[in-house]
């Protein structure tokens, strides 16, 4: 345990459900992908690839020293992806939030606005980027106006209304 109360636990991915299902079956969602069509894309497979190399010290560690106590350790690499792993997935989203709250936003209040749609419109926006893109505008636009209105009706006027936007395809299995 170090000074401050913590230690470093290395993550153990090669033990998770996750983990497993992946290496036992990827190569026959592999093989069955390609006879039904084309295949998956390239990305998804090295996605795949990449995830069951992420955190697994037999495939590639730093060790790191530290200067005071001397204490060695290793810390396994990690596959960065943003498909699959859901650490580094996560390491991603945290890093992305604290850039835009200490570097990019201005401090005021902020709401959160989810959209979602149905799995069959989900393939449609993900196939027609062009498709997606005008959607998140009117959706947009409408929030905005909505704020606007709300502001207006509290005697605030001139306000301005801004957006980041984070678009994500996932749901359930249940169509």
């Amino acid at each position: 345990m170090g000074t401050h109360g913590w230690a470093y636990r290395r993550r153990q991915p090669e033990g998770t459900v996750l983990y497993e299902a992946v290496r036992d079956n990827l190569a026959t969602l592999l093989a069955e992908a390609s006879e039904v069509g084309r295949g998956l894309p390239r990305y998804v497979e090295r996605d795949f690839a990449r995830y069951l190399e992420c955190g697994v010290l037999a495939h590639g560690f730093a060790r790191v020293r530290c200067e005071s106590c001397k204490d060695e350790l290793l810390v396994a690499f990690s596959c960065k992806g943003r498909g699959v792993c859901p650490s580094c997935n996560a390491k991603r989203a945290h890093v992305t939030a604290v850039h835009l709250v200490e570097q990019v936003l201005p401090h005021v209040p902020y709401r959160q606005w989810t959209l979602s749609f149905p799995h069959r419109v989900r393939w449609v926006l993900l196939k027609d980027v062009g498709l997606l893109s005008d959607v998140l505008t009117v959706f947009l636009r409408a929030v905005f106006a909505l704020q606007r209105r709300r502001a207006r009706r509290q005697g605030l006027r001139g306000g301005q209304a801004g957006a980041v936007s984070f678009i994500q395809f996932f749901g359930s299995c249940r169509s």
